[in-house]
Formats: C-alpha cells, sequence, structure tokens
C-alpha cells in the first residue's frame, strides 16, 4: 500500500497534481439547497457558516454523487428523501479535473470530466461527460472504475469524515471503535475484504471444478461402455471376416478333399489289381492241389476195394458168427431167469405147506388148551399190554414238551440272527456313508466350492463362465465359498445349523439375472438351487451396538468373515446372523436363551448342535440333528477326516464282530434244529410204537372175546388135502426145473463153442482188417484234405469274382466320380475365390471339410447371436465414441487449466495475503511513528498499539508536564484540549497514511475550545499545505485565525432563512 510523504519546505513541493480534484459543485432542489453552486480551490478550502445553512448537504452531495447509498450517509433511507420537499426531481453537478500523468481517459473526456447525479421519485441515474458536454457514459461500471482509478473512496473517513463519524472518532474511546477507524481509513478493510472475497471464490471455483470433474464419471463410464461395445462390434467384424476366409476355405476344402479321395482311390485300386494275380495263384495252387489228392483217392479206393474182395467173406463169417452168439446169449439169459422163476416158486410152495403144518398143529393146540390160568394169562397180557401204553403216552407227552421248547428256542435264535444280520446291515450302511463322506471331504479340501453343491456347483460355475456377459452383474455364489470361519472346530456345527441353509445359495442384482441364473443351473442339472435377489450396490451393513445381544458370547455374524459386501448384507438381512449367539454347552445356552432376557435375541446355537429359543412364553430346545451334513467351514478338513476315519473304523469293526456273532448263532440254530429234529423222529417213533401197541392190545381184546365164541368150524382134513395139493404142484415145478437147467447147459455149451469159433476166426483175418481200417482211415484224410483244398479254392474263386473284381470296378467307377466332382467342386471354388488367395492364406489342407463346416456353423450362429445384440452400425458407434472422447478431452484440459489457474490464483492469494500481513504491521508501524511525530511537535510523547487478533487500537500519550512519567491509555483522562490535540495527531497520521485526490472533513473542530482550535487548525493547516490535497473543511466556528494564503480558500454559506 503507498504512503504520502510530507514536504515543508515549497521549494522541494513537487509540482501540482491536476487530476481528480474537485472544480465546482452544483445542487438543484437537493436536500435544502434549491439551487447552490461552489467553485473550490485546487488546496485548502474552508466553508463556513450558520447551523442550518446547508454545509453538511455538500459533503452528502459528495457521498451521492460518487455512488455512495442513501443509508450509508446516515441522512436518508431512500434516494428520493434528499428530493427538496415540494420538488419532484433533484440533481447534483460536479466538475472534476482531468489533467496530467493521472488522468483518466484523457482522449475521451479531455481536461474536465462532469459527473451529473439525477435522483427522481422512483430511480436515480449516473451520466459521466467530456469536458464539451458531450454524454460519455450512463452505466454504473464506469462510473466505478472512476472512483477506482482516483482512489476516491467517499465511505472512507479519511476521504470525506462527516459530523456523524467526527463526533464518532472525536467522543468515543472504546478500543474497537477506534481500531475499526483505522481499519477502515487504512482501507485495510476492504483489502482484507477483497482478499477474503477472493478466498471463498477461489475455494467455491475449487470445489465446483471438482463437482465437474465428478460430473465426467458418467460420461467416462459411458464412454468405456461405448468402447467395450465398440470392441464386441469389432469382435463381430472379425467374426464375419472369420466367416468369409472359412467360407472360401471351405470352398476349397472341398476340392483338396476330393484330390485326397482320389489319391487314396488310386492307391486302393492299385492295390486290388495287385491282389488279382496273387488270388488267381491261390486259386491255381488250391487247383492242383485237388487234382493230386483226386489221384490219390482213387488209388486208395482201388486198394480198398482189392482188400474188401478177399475180406468180404471172412466179414460174412464173422457177421454170422456174431449173430449166432447173440442168439444164443439171449437164449441163455431166458433160460437162466426161468430157472431161477422155477426155484423161487419151489420154494414158496414149499413156505406154504410149512405154514400149513403149523396151523394145524396150532389148531390141535388150541382145541386141547381150554382152561381158566389161560383165560387168566390172557388177562394179564391185556394188563401189561395197557400199562406200556401208559407209560408210551407218558414218554410221547415229555417229548412233545421238548420238541415244543426246543421250537422256542429256535425261533428266539432266529429272531436274535435276523436282529445281529439288520445292525450289521446298519453299520455297514453307516460305513458307506461315512466313507461317502470322507470322500466329499477330501473332494473339499481340494476344492472348497465342491463342498457347497459338489460337481454340479463346478458344472453351474463353467456354464455361469460361458454366459458372463448375459448378467447384468455377474452372480455371488455359493454363499460358502465367500466365507470363512474363526475357529472353526468349535463352532462348525453351530453355524451349520444357522446359517447351513444359506451356504449352497447364489445371489442376484435383479429378478433378469435370476431368471438367467435359474436356466444356466437347468443347463447344469442343478434342480432346486436357491436364488437370492440383492442390491449389489448397497454398502456394508454396519450394526449399532445397541441393536446387537447384550452378552459376551459371540454372534454368528462375529465370527463369519467375508470380504464380499454383498454377502455379508444376506447373512445379516435373510439370515439374522447378527441376532444369533453362540455358546459352548447345553447349561450356558438355556441361560442365555431363558434366564437372562438378552435384548435383540433371536435364537442360541450350542457347539455340539442344539437350538434354543423363546416365542412370547413358550420356550423350545430343539436337538442336535442326527442326519446334518459334515460340517463345511470347519477350520480344518485333516481334523474331520481324521474322526469320520475313526466312525468308519469303528462301524466296520461292529459290523465284523457281528458278523462272528450272527455265525456263533447260525451253528447253534444248526444244532438246535437237529435236536429239534432228532426230538421230532422221537415223537413219531414212539407214536408208532403207541399205535402198534393199541392195535395189539385191541387184536388181543378181539381174540379173547373170538375164544369165548363157540370153536370153530375148520378141521384138519381141509388143512391136510390142501398140503397134499401143494405137494403135487412142488413135485411138477421140480420136473419143470430140472428140464429147464439142462436146456440152461446146453445153451451154454454152444455158446462157449461159437465165441471160440468168432475168436478163432477174427485171429486169421486180424491182417487183412487191420490193412483194410488202415487205408479207410487214409482215404477219409486224403478226402478231408481234398474237400479242404476244394473249399479253398471256391474262396478264392469267390473272393476274385465278389470282392475284388467287383471292388475294382466300383473303385474305378468312385474314381471317375471322384474327378467329375472335382471339375464341379473346383469350378463352384473359382467363383467364390481363386486358388492362388487359399494358397497365399497358407491353405486348408490341415482340416477337413467337416471339421470347417462345423466350425463356420458355430461362427455363423455366434455372429448371428452377436448381431442381434448391436443394432447400431459401428462407425456411427466409432463417430459417437470420438465425439464422446473429445468431449471428455476437451473437458478434462478444461478443468486441468482451471485447476492450473485456481492454483496460480491459490498461490498469487498466499503472496498477497502474505504481503497484506506485512503491509498491516508496517502500517501499524508507520501510524505509531507518525503520531509519536505529530505528538512531539508539542512535546508530547506517545504510541499506538494495534492488535489485530484482537481487532482493538489503543493510544497512549505521555505529557511532558507529567512527573511520574506515566502513559494514559484512555484519551478521556486527558484535558479536553490535549484530548483533541491528541485525537487530530491521530487523525493526521492515518490522512498522512492515504492516498486520495481530496479530503473533506465536516465539523471536526466541534468539542475544542478556542485555544485548542487555533493550534489545531494551524497544525492542520500547514499539514494540509504541505500534503498537497485538495481539504475541503466545513464549520461553523470563525476561521479568522487561520493564516492568509494564496492556496487557502474561505467560502461563507449564506444564512438560513428564517
Amino acid at each position: 500500500m503507498a504512503t504520502s510523504r510530507v514536504y515543508t519546505d515549497p521549494i522541494l513541493r513537487p509540482r501540482r497534481l491536476q487530476a481528480g480534484i474537485i472544480s465546482r459543485i452544483r445542487l438543484r432542489d437537493f436536500m435544502c439547497h434549491s439551487n447552490l453552486e461552489i467553485e473550490l480551490g485546487d488546496w485548502v478550502n474552508f466553508i463556513t457558516g450558520q447551523n442550518g445553512s446547508g454545509k453538511s448537504a455538500i459533503l452528502t452531495a459528495l457521498c451521492i454523487a460518487f455512488g455512495c447509498r442513501a443509508k450509508s450517509t446516515q441522512r436518508a433511507t431512500t434516494m428520493k428523501d434528499f428530493i427538496k420537499t415540494g420538488c419532484s426531481s433533484a440533481s447534483i453537478w460536479v466538475e472534476i479535473k482531468n489533467q496530467g500523468e493521472d488522468a483518466f481517459k484523457p482522449e475521451t473526456y479531455g481536461d474536465m470530466i462532469i459527473l451529473e447525479r439525477k435522483i427522481l421519485q422512483s430511480t436515480s441515474t449516473t451520466i459521466l461527460k467530456s469536458y464539451e458536454g458531450k454524454i460519455v457514459a450512463s452505466k454504473r461500471e464506469e462510473l466505478v472504475e472512476l472512483v477506482e482509478h482516483f482512489n476516491i473512496d467517499v465511505e472512507n473517513p479519511c476521504v470525506i469524515m462527516s459530523q456523524d463519524k467526527s463526533r464518532e472518532f472525536l467522543h468515543s474511546g472504546n478500543n474497537k471503535d477506534k481500531f475499526k477507524f483505522f481499519y477502515k481509513a487504512t482501507l485495510l478493510q476492504r483489502l482484507g475484504d477483497l482478499l477474503n472475497n477472493v478466498e471463498n471464490q477461489l475455494n467455491n471455483a475449487t470445489v465446483y471444478v471438482v463437482e465437474m470433474e465428478k460430473s465426467l464419471s458418467p460420461l467416462q463410464r459411458e464412454l468405456d461402455e461405448l468402447e467395450t461395445k465398440i470392441k464386441s462390434m469389432e469382435e463381430v467384424e472379425e467374426i464375419s471376416k472369420e466367416v468369409q476366409l472359412l467360407k472360401k476355405k471351405l470352398a476349397w476344402s472341398w476340392v483338396y478333399d476330393v484330390d485326397r479321395q482320389l489319391k487314396e482311390q488310386a492307391i486302393l485300386i492299385e492295390k486290388l489289381k495287385d491282389r488279382i494275380p496273387i488270388c488267381q495263384a491261390k486259386i491255381d495252387h488250391q487247383k492242383h492241389k485237388m487234382d493230386k489228392l483226386n489221384d490219390q483217392i482213387i488209388e486208395k479206393r482201388a486198394q480198398i476195394g482189392h482188400i474188401m474182395e478177399r475180406t468180404s467173406e471172412v466179414r460174412r463169417m464173422k457177421d454170422d458168427l456174431q449173430h449166432s452168439i447173440h442168439l444164443a446169449m439171449k437164449e441163455k439169459l431166458e433160460l437162466d431167469g426161468n430157472c431161477k422163476r422155477k426155484t423161487s416158486h419151489i420154494e414158496k410152495l414149499v413156505e406154504q405147506v410149512k405154514l400149513l403144518e403149523r396151523q394145524i398143529h396150532e389148531m390141535q393146540e388150541q382145541h386141547i388148551k381150554d382152561t381158566q390160568a389161560e383165560e387168566f394169562e390172557m388177562k394179564q397180557r391185556l394188563k401189561e399190554i395197557q400199562g406200556e401204553i401208559s407209560e408210551l403216552k407218558l414218554k410221547l407227552q415229555s417229548l412233545k414238551d421238548d420238541e415244543e421248547s426246543l421250537s422256542v428256542t429256535v425261533t428266539k435264535l432266529k429272531d436274535e440272527i435276523k436282529n445281529i444280520a439288520s445292525q450289521i446291515e446298519d453299520h455297514e450302511k453307516k460305513h458307506q456313508g461315512i466313507c461317502s463322506q470322507i470322500r466329499g471331504l477330501q473332494e473339499n479340501q481340494k476344492n472348497k466350492v465342491s463342498a457347497f453343491g459338489g460337481q454340479r456347483v463346478i458344472a453351474l460355475l463353467q456354464v455361469i463362465e460361458r454366459h458372463h456377459h448375459k448378467f447384468r452383474k455377474p452372480p455371488i455364489g455359493p454363499i460358502g465359498s465367500h466365507v470363512t470361519l474363526d475357529n472353526g472346530n468349535m463352532w462348525g456345527i453351530a453355524i451349520e445349523n444357522a446359517v447351513g441353509g444359506l451356504l449352497n445359495a447364489f445371489i442376484v442384482t435383479d429378478h433378469k439375472d435370476s431368471l438367467q441364473l435359474r436356466a444356466c443351473a437347468k443347463q447344469a442339472n442343478y434342480n432346486h438351487l436357491r436364488i437370492i435377489i440383492y442390491d449389489f450396490s448397497r454398502p456394508r451393513l454396519n450394526i449399532p451396538s445397541h441393536m446387537l445381544p447384550q452378552t459376551k458370547h459371540p454372534t454368528a455374524i462375529s465370527v463369519l468373515h467375508s470380504d464380499n459386501a454383498v454377502v455379508v448384507n444376506v447373512l445379516i438381512d435373510l439370515g439374522n446372523a447378527e441376532r444369533q449367539v453362540l455358546v459352548k454347552d447345553y447349561n450356558d445356552g438355556k441361560a442365555v436363551a431363558f434366564d437372562q432376557r438378552v435384548p435383540n435375541l433371536k435364537e442360541v446355537y450350542t457347539s455340539d448342535g442344539f437350538k434354543m429359543f423363546s416365542r412370547g412364553p413358550a420356550q423350545t430346545i430343539l436337538p442336535p440333528n442326527r442326519k446334518l451334513r459334515a460340517v463345511r467351514l470347519c477350520g480344518s478338513y485333516e481334523n474331520q477326516i481324521k474322526e469320520l476315519e475313526r466312525d468308519a473304523l469303528y462301524n466296520e469293526q461292529e459290523a465284523k464282530e457281528g458278523r462272528a456273532m450272527k455265525r456263533n448263532r447260525e451253528e447253534e440254530l444248526h444244532s438246535l434244529q437237529g435236536n429239534l429234529g432228532s426230538a421230532k423222529r422221537k415223537c413219531d417213533q414212539v407214536e408208532r410204537y403207541l399205535r402198534s401197541k393199541e392195535l395189539k392190545l385191541q387184536d388181543l381184546m378181539k381174540s379173547y372175546a373170538a375164544d369165548t365164541c363157540p370153536a370153530s368150524t375148520c378141521t384138519a382134513d381141509e388143512l391136510h388135502h390142501e398140503i397134499s395139493k401143494v405137494q403135487e404142484d412142488i413135485q411138477e415145478q421140480d420136473v419143470m426145473l430140472q428140464k429147464v437147467q439142462l436146456r440152461l447147459k446146453e445153451s451154454e455149451d454152444k455158446a462157449s463153442s461159437l465165441r471160440a469159433s468168432f475168436e478163432k476166426l477174427c485171429e486169421s483175418a486180424k491182417v487183412d482188417i487191420d490193412a483194410l481200417e488202415k487205408a479207410e482211415d487214409e482215404l477219409l484224410k486224403i478226402e478231408k484234405d481234398r474237400n479242404e483244398a476244394e473249399a479253398k479254392k471256391k474262396h478264392f474263386e469267390e473272393v476274385m469274382t465278389a470282392k475284388v473284381i467287383v471292388d475294382l470296378e466300383a473303385a474305378k467307377a468312385q474314381c471317375s466320380e471322384f474327378e467329375h466332382n472335382r471339375k464341379e467342386s473346383c469350378k463352384k471354388a473359382s467363383i467364390i475365390c481363386p486358388e492362388s488367395e487359399i494358397e497365399a492364406l497358407g491353405g486348408c489342407c490341415d482340416m477337413n471339410p467337416e471339421e470347417l463346416s462345423a466350425q463356420l456353423n458355430r461362427l455363423n450362429q455366434r455372429l448371428q447371436r452377436e448381431s442381434q445384440r448391436f443394432q447400431e452400425s459401428i462407425e456411427d458407434l466409432r463417430m459417437l465414441y470420438e465425439r464422446k472422447h473429445r468431449r471428455i478431452r476437451r473437458k478434462e484440459q478444461i478443468f486441468k487449466t482451471l485447476q492450473d489457474k485456481l492454483k496460480t490464483c491459490r498461490r498469487a492469494l498466499d503472496m498477497r495475503q502474505s504481503k497484506f500481513q506485512r503491509n498491516a504491521t508496517l502500517a501499524k508501524r508507520e501510524l505509531t511513528w507518525k503520531f509519536n511525530a505529530h505528538l512531539g511537535k508539542k512535546g508530547i510523547s506517545g504510541k499506538v498499539i494495534v492488535s489485530y487478533e484482537q481487532e482493538t487500537l489503543s493510544v497512549e500519550v505521555t505529557m511532558p508536564q507529567d512527573a511520574s512519567n506515566k502513559s494514559v491509555c484512555d484519551t478521556r483522562g486527558l484535558s479536553g484540549g490535549e484530548r483533541s490535540f491528541s485525537t487530530l495527531c491521530f487523525a493526521l497520521a492515518l490522512h498522512e497514511m492515504t492516498e486520495a485526490p481530496f479530503r473533506a472533513m465536516d465539523e471536526f473542530d466541534i468539542f475544542m475550545d478556542a485555544v485548542s482550535r487555533k493550534i489545531s487548525l494551524d497544525t492542520l493547516v500547514d499539514f494540509a499545505l504541505a500534503q498537497g490535497s485538495q481539504w475541503i473543511f466545513i464549520t461553523p466556528h470563525d476561521i479568522s485565525m487561520v493564516k492568509q494564503d494564496q492556496r487557502i480558500k474561505k467560502q461563507q454559506m449564506a444564512a438560513p432563512r428564517a
């Protein structure tokens, strides 16, 4: 901030500046003036007059002319209040000199600037004119530029000090008011406000630029999506080009394939031609072999015929002897059988005679024995038989009881064996299930994902990977693969019970992705897949502590960890994991669930699988689920596998012991069944014996009854007659037996004779017969070889006619067809593209037409799918991409430029603030120096203490007559003259620190006595003449004591009308 220098010597005074000085003021119908015109000198002007003469209106007019608002003058609230009563308008005319180096637009305004302000009832206007009276500008901006150029700040008390400001300045003892006066007079307040305003604007601009940079993110995302789309369409173009190339390759591949087939056919034809002489040679060989074997057969048959002629008689005799032997043996066998039958019949007749004789003897004895002793014996015998029958019945009952007991034991043993077999089956099933779990855990150990769905979920993930572009956002799942568990060995079962149903589920962001995932699951044969729809954009949920269960035990969500916020949110929103408390044992679980009344608690799970919860007054405890799958979020699969292996070994051992017990029980059952069978046989034996005794008893009783009847009518004569008759038959049979035995002996002799003759004949014909048999065997072998050779010859002839020649003709026809097809294929392929183009591309001999066709179909399908996805033209998309890219880059460049400019402005602001602080410090020091210098003219010393932090300004004055040399901190403690002079020194120090083309002071001496006024006026006039600016002093007091000088102009205002 520039400062003024005081020149006391007129010779050293600089050349008078003529820019910004007011030469004339004209007021019409303004306040109390109807028409006032006053001319001012270039140096010091005194305007005096009585109160009410309108002196202060001149300063008010200057303030209004230079753009001050009505309220700032403290004389009115609106502009229309300045219009004289009874008038409709008012005007202010101010002429400003515009000469010298500091002239304002001299080429436009010339040496004089006329400022005219018109005030109407509803509005006011400002007009700037040149020295010729020509209107130059009528906008406020031009006035602001003029005021800033000349540094005319009418609100600065050092430029225009109105009555109110003079009273406040002279009468105030408040340090804060003095500071405000100083801060405003030195323009530090204005500069500080400007710097603060600039800083606020820079901050706002920085925030705006940052927000505008953030607004580029959606455009950048659109640009990225557009780039992805263009890349996809470029891939479509690549696919289209590849399809065209494959079409060309496919066209020529048919030609090359026919060439390959022609080569193969030519090789086949050569092979078939080579087979003809080979087959013919084999046919000739077999034919020659057949001729040779036919000759052998004729020779062998002649040999056999010769031998047969020699052995035919012997053979006939042999046959006759064999027939005779056969007849003799047959007759011998018949006679031998007849002899045995006769002998048996005779023996039966002899037995019959003996029986008849015994009956006769018994009948004779029966007739003799007819006494009471015999009857007593019969009764005694009956009694004995009845006693035996009773004993047998008791024995039979005992055996039946034993049989029933054994039967019950056998039934129980069978049931026990059945139960053992059932237990063995259960242990085997458990062993198989545990082995299956072990295999599953081993698979889970290799691949964690397979624990949450097995091979089906792996297949599903592969399908999702193939169709990932169809999803709006990739699905998340299975949930269990995204979760880890703290202390899994302790809490694995509890977590499985709590949120196990969610671990296999997948998460998608909307219904459309859900349908797409369901289709992928169907393709992977994953039925009944649980799909959860959840908003992926939601941040990770942060549950306040007052909404969690108030207990020392962990919750399910506190032991589960996941890097994916969506998974954590699903476990909280759908699984209520934050309200599920985990405890170690059953007693702690009951205490937490039912006794402690824990708020925000839903369920309690123990480490061994118990579930506890209360709903109103009802308390529920669910036992562990024995069919629970393997714990999938365990701390270590090795421990679980070892535990399952121990269980498998235990079940296998139990099954082995059960099988051994079953074998023992089966052996015991077999023994009991043997005993039961033996008991049944004994019962049957006793029953048969009992029935025989009962029948015997019945016979005895019948015999006893018959004996008591009259004697039988049968006589011994009849029996003797029958014996005689049987003896006659015996004799006849003896005669016949002797004849048969004689014939049997003759037949044996005949058979022996025939057998001897046959053996003799056989020995005599053995040599010829052996030679004949040998010749016949040789003939059979030769015929067999001849048949084999004939079959081979026939086979080779069939091969020659039905295969080789036919195949050769077919190969030749196929070769002709291939040549025709090649011409057609070559013609068609040449239409698509020349062969040289295919050769330049590397040919297509490495793939056959079927592979090329299949690849072409796949590419066509993919091209069709991709083409359906994008309807726009790639050129349009590229143009749109370039347009957006240029737009974004232009904005980024603009924002970068703005950021650089803001940084530059920030550096400049920091530098100016630093300079402002330095100038404020210098101004504070300068004010003290100048204040002390002005006081020193009267032998007074003092200093000004300024605190920018507390916004206070204090003045300390030390009077020379004060023996104590104490400083007076409050000017109100001084006398009136001392106070006025010190205040004037303070004002002059401020004036000396400011620049302005003119300065005005109204009633500055209102509180001074005559002596102080004289001193003050002299000091003030000297300062004004030395300072060099135009000064306007307004006072109602007498100024005759002011010294006379050509640079001092005094004017008297007319007295106010009565």
